[in-house]
């Protein structure tokens, strides 16, 4: 029988980092004078940071010039890097560790396909880095999701073809991106949302190991 991979999204999926995104966001759109609500906060759901400082401007009718617009770019990651730095073990998702460890101990390879540039240093911080064989980030990519360009990087570096991958992610961009991929996606979240998902479940309680096998 062939092999199988598991790849994880890192936002809503293994940690909430959404939060501290949109907090920094909304310190950008405050000092900038203007409110930034949480509803507008879902536009930028699995959407590049460039991007979504373009949308933010347009939300607060900006106009800026490139320099400014680079300046804020620098800005918002600095205050999200500053957010982050106080992340610990208590940040990670329910059952995430549960599903990991089951994984690790049946010696099943898994990788991390995330838009963050800080994936590495969040893993870090939270204590669940030596899970993962393969870490493929915002560093290593040049495509957003919807494009498959994350995910398949991930199963070219498992050694593993994309048909064996299955991939566990929280934004409808991530799921198109695994089944364009041609791999198994599992959504987390709303399914109402995710589905276009092989699989659906609200959160990772959900997530029994007899489903793991089925997997495997």
């Amino acid at each position: 029988m062939e092999r199988k991979g598991f790849i994880f999204d890192l936002d809503g999926v293994i940690v909430d980092t959404a939060k501290y995104h949109y907090l920094a966001w909304k310190k950008l759109a405050n000092e900038l004078g203007f409110e930034f609500t949480l509803k507008q906060n879902e536009l930028f759901k699995g959407v590049s940071r460039k991007r979504c400082l373009e949308i933010l401007l347009e939300i607060g009718n900006i106009n800026a010039s490139q320099e400014q617009f680079d300046q804020w770019m620098v800005e918002k990651n600095e205050d999200y890097l500053h957010y982050i730095e106080k992340m610990n073990a208590s940040e990670i998702l329910p059952d995430v560790p549960k599903v990991l460890e089951f994984l690790k101990n049946r010696k099943l390879p898994i990788a991390l396909g995330s838009a963050s540039k800080n994936a590495k240093p969040i893993l870090e911080k939270v204590g669940l880095l030596s899970y993962f064989d393969v870490i493929v980030d915002g560093n290593n990519v040049t495509k957003a999701k919807p494009d498959p360009e994350v995910f398949l990087i991930a199963s070219s570096n498992l050694g593993v073809e994309p048909i064996n991958c299955v991939v566990f992610e929280d934004a409808v961009a991530g799921i198109q991106a695994a089944n364009t991929a041609g791999m198994v996606s599992v959504g987390i979240g709303d399914s109402k949302t995710l589905h276009e998902a092989n699989y659906n479940f609200r959160d990772f309680r959900e997530i029994s190991i007899e489903f793991l096998n089925t997997l495997i």
